[in-house]
This record gives structure tokens, C-alpha cells and sequence, in this order.
């Protein structure tokens, strides 16, 4: 059977080791309690962020128990060698050296290459589990230990770094054993090496001293466990909940990103596309009867394609609009209305009221596309004679209208394709509003306002 097969499931781990705790207590300073709180908030990762210092506390991200806090295992080899080195020197220079001495410094020194071959592994690697490497190591630092403090009493320092390896070791109650059995057996070799009234009582007041010490330190361990195991299932819960916002957050960017490209394809290359078929068209039914008719249509045809192609790199590279790196927007929206005075041969007129001034990129956009679509809509649908395009410079708004005399339709009944949801949702994005009124054979005006 393997050393470090578990020999009780997992209960958490201390939040930091007990011999901190024992050192304070034994110097008359305060226990430590448990790590901060856990915040919903604060973002979980594989690495310290770079103002947390090490030893804090970190979530764990692949299910195992997390803690409040893990200490340098570095500082509490450095507090255990001193407490070694000390009481290995009072043992050995204490009085003659003789046989009883030449034993307890033997078995002392017998724990440094126990503690680096045996335990060391063990109290660097365990996640709050008891194994039988555990149990093996701290039954022979009892052994070590008992065979030197009944040959010198003054072993019994060693417990300041012993008892906390014991809780450290197991994570439980059970760890009270090996702590009481020390703690005796320090107190016997104390009462029978020093038989005096004033020996024998210090033994005893020693004895109850640290026991109550470590009953009362094991059952703040066990409600510290208690902490780190909510913590734990918290820390889960909030994962799982980031996970699941995460999973929400890319499918809501990866349907934003299509609706985005949907709308500048159909604002653009479809209406470019259907604007060149038109004009071919037209193009072969006067090919015969008006040669020169068909070139002029086969002219805008071949233009329209060149700006169809721009469209389309600028569309794939995520940038501003051709049309707008070439000019300002009034002679955006200029050009696209005398493209449909000369496509499809009505009188068509654009004008720009208030002062003329640059407006953001984003704006911009909205009212070239708003009236191209509008213009397609014309294009399409209206069969009208006149179309007038405005564009009007408020102190902190810009209208835009697109009135034609055509055909019309009713509101109430058409529900409208892509087109005028495509407008709506941009419109609606800047901020802005859009109202359209038509009604049979009386024309549409297409009117939007955006801030400035």
C-alpha cells in the first residue's frame, strides 16, 4: 500500500500552521484567525496578482479545498531549525555530558533527517488529508521525542515547534494524542528528575497548561475547518457563476459582432450589388435602341462595383466608411443622392442647414447608412418622381430627412424587412430616434434625430 494513500477524507487545512499560533501564544501574543473573506467580485486566476503578497490567500480553480491562507513553508523551517538548534544546545551544554545526555542529543538530532526525509514532503504537499506518511512521521518525532526529554527535561521546549508539526500533520482532533503523550511525557521526566515540591508542581501546572492549550487550539481548528469548507463550496459556486457569465458574455459579443457585420453587408454590398444588377439591366434594354444610354448605365455600374469593393475592405478591416475617409458627411450623402437621381433619372436634391461641423465617427455613420437605406427604399420600392435629402445642424442634434413623393405604403401593415429594423437598431444604438410616415400614394419621409 502506497505511503500517501489517505487515511481520512479531506477536511481543509489550518489557516496558517499551528506552530504559528503557539509561537505567538508562548511570546503572549494573539492568534491569527482565518483569511479574508471571499469577494463575489474579485476576479478568481492561476496567479497572484502582483500587489498580493505571497502566503495569502489564493481560490482554488481545479476543485480542490482552498484556504485562507498558506504560509511560506521557507519562514516555519527557519522557526523550527532555531527552536532545534536552541534546545540541542541547552540539552548538550546544560550540565556534563554524559550518557543521558549523549542519548537525548542523539535522538534530537535524529529528528532533523526524520523531518527532510519522511515529513518534510508530507507537510508541503498535503491539502488537509491524514496519510499514512503522516501518521509515520509524527509517531517517530513522539518516539524521538519521548526518549529525549526522559533522559533531559529540557528537551520539552522542543514542543513550541513539535506540537504545531502535530496539527499540521492531522488536520483533526486526533492530533491531540501525539500532543498529550508529549506533553507527558515531558511533565514525568520534569516531576521525577526534579523530585522537589516546587519540580513536581511545576510539572503539573506545565501539563495542564499546554493541554488546555491544545483542546482549546484543536477546537478553533475544527470550526477553521468548518470556515474553509464553506469557503470552499462558495469559491465553487462563484466559479461556476463566472464560468456560466463568461460562456453568456462571448455569445452576446459573437451575436453583436454578427448583427454588426449583417447590418454594414446589407447597408452596403447588398444595396451595391442590387444598385449594379439594376443598372445592367437597364444597361441591355438600351444597348440597341441608345448606345450611349447603356454606356452612361454601364459606367455607373462599373463605378458602384469600385465603391462596392472599398465598401467591402473597409467592412473586413472594421474601419470608418469609404465614403466618409474620402469626405465629410454632407458630401457622403450628397454623392449617394445625385447616384440615385442619375440610376434611376428623377430629380433629386440634397441640402445642409445650420453650421456644418465634424461629428463623431459613430454618428456619422449612423446617418450615411440611415440614408442610404432610405435611398434604397427609394430605390426599390417607391416609384417616385422627386426625392429630397436634408441634413440639419442643431446645437446639440442632427436631423436627417429622406422625403419622397412615391408610392407610399401603410405603417400599420408593413412590418418592414431588414432594412428598417437594420435603421431602427442603429439609430436606437447612438441614441437617437427614428419616425416614418407614409400612407398610400402620398410618398414616405424618413426622419432621424441623433445627439450630436
Amino acid at each position: 500500500m502506497p505511503d500517501d494513500l489517505p487515511l481520512a477524507p479531506a477536511r481543509g487545512r489550518l489557516t496558517m500552521p499551528v506552530c504559528a499560533s503557539a509561537a505567538r501564544a508562548a511570546s503572549g501574543g494573539t492568534a491569527v484567525s482565518a483569511g479574508p473573506a471571499v469577494s463575489a467580485a474579485e476576479p478568481a486566476g492561476p496567479a497572484l496578482p502582483a500587489d498580493q503578497p505571497a502566503g495569502s490567500a489564493v481560490p482554488a480553480l481545479d476543485g480542490s479545498t482552498p484556504y485562507a491562507s498558506k504560509p511560506s513553508t521557507t519562514s516555519w523551517e527557519l522557526l523550527y531549525g532555531v527552536v532545534f538548534l536552541a534546545v540541542l544546545a541547552l540539552v548538550a551544554f546544560s550540565g556534563s555530558f554524559d550518557v543521558r545526555t549523549a542519548i537525548a542529543v542523539t535522538s534530537i538530532a535524529a529528528m532533523a533527517p526524520w523531518y527532510l526525509l519522511v515529513g518534510r514532503s508530507h507537510l508541503q504537499a498535503a491539502e488537509g488529508t491524514v496519510t499514512r506518511r503522516a501518521v509515520i512521521y509524527i509517531a517517530g518525532i513522539v518516539v524521538l521525542f519521548i526518549v529525549a526529554v526522559l533522559q533531559n527535561p529540557n528537551a520539552w521546549f522542543l514542543c513550541i515547534a513539535l506540537l504545531p508539526q502535530c496539527s499540521e500533520a492531522i488536520p483533526d482532533r486526533r492530533a491531540l494524542i501525539p500532543a498529550l503523550m508529549m506533553t507527558a511525557a515531558g511533565a514525568v521526566s520534569l516531576g521525577y528528575w526534579n523530585s522537589s515540591s516546587a519540580g513536581v508542581a511545576t510539572a503539573v501546572v506545565l501539563f495542564v497548561a499546554i493541554t488546555a492549550f491544545n483542546v482549546g487550539f484543536n477546537g478553533d481548528l475544527g470550526r477553521i475547518i468548518t470556515q474553509s469548507g464553506e469557503r470552499a463550496s462558495l469559491i465553487a459556486q462563484l466559479e461556476e457563476t463566472r464560468a456560466e457569465l463568461a460562456e453568456v458574455s462571448r455569445q452576446a459579443g459573437a451575436m453583436a459582432e454578427r448583427q454588426r457585420l449583417a447590418g454594414e453587408i446589407h447597408d452596403t454590398l447588398a444595396q451595391g450589388f442590387s444598385s449594379i444588377l439594376m443598372l445592367i439591366q437597364a444597361a441591355e434594354a438600351q444597348l440597341e435602341l441608345s448606345p450611349a444610354t447603356a454606356r452612361r448605365q454601364l459606367g455607373l455600374a462599373a463605378q458602384t462595383a469600385r465603391e462596392n469593393l472599398a465598401e467591402a475592405r473597409t467592412v473586413v478591416g472594421g474601419l470608418a466608411s469609404a465614403q466618409l475617409q474620402a469626405g465629410t458627411l454632407e458630401d457622403a450623402l450628397r454623392r449617394i443622392t445625385e447616384r440615385v437621381s442619375a440610376e434611376l433619372g428623377l430629380q433629386a436634391s440634397f441640402t445642409a442647414d445650420g453650421t456644418s461641423r465634424r461629428l463623431s465617427a459613430a454618428t456619422e455613420v449612423v446617418l450615411l447608412r440611415t440614408g442610404q437605406e432610405a435611398l434604397a427604399n427609394v430605390r426599390k420600392h417607391a416609384a417616385a418622381r422627386n426625392v429630397a435629402v436634408r441634413l440639419c445642424y442643431a446645437s446639440d442634434r442632427v436631423r436627417l430627412e429622406v422625403t419622397d413623393d412615391g408610392a407610399g405604403f401603410d405603417p400599420a401593415v408593413v412590418n418592414g424587412g431588414y432594412g428598417l429594423r437594420g435603421m431602427r437598431a442603429r439609430v436606437d444604438e447612438a441614441g437617437g430616434t427614428i419616425a416614418v410616415r407614409s400612407a398610400p400614394a402620398k410618398g414616405t419621409s424618413v426622419q432621424v434625430e441623433v445627439p450630436a
